[in-house]
């Protein structure tokens, strides 16, 4: 049954909540462009990854 609302005070109440905390995710700077980008994936701005070139942007795919 739950407990009435009064009950639990504000430092039991916060204690149990101080793990929803979101978290900031891993986020590196590119080394092609320089843009910030998460952790292990393709940038999203020059389409890199690894020194290699993953995806070809539509611009780029129109001026050739």
């Amino acid at each position: 049954m739950a407990v009435p609302f009064r009950r639990v005070s504000k430092m039991k109440k916060g204690m149990r909540r101080s793990h929803q905390a979101l978290s900031v995710p891993g986020m590196i700077v590119c080394p092609n462009c320089g843009e910030l980008t998460l952790a292990h994936r393709v940038c999203s701005n020059c389409g890199y990854y690894k020194g290699k070139a993953v995806v070809v942007k539509a611009t780029e795919e129109n001026a050739e």
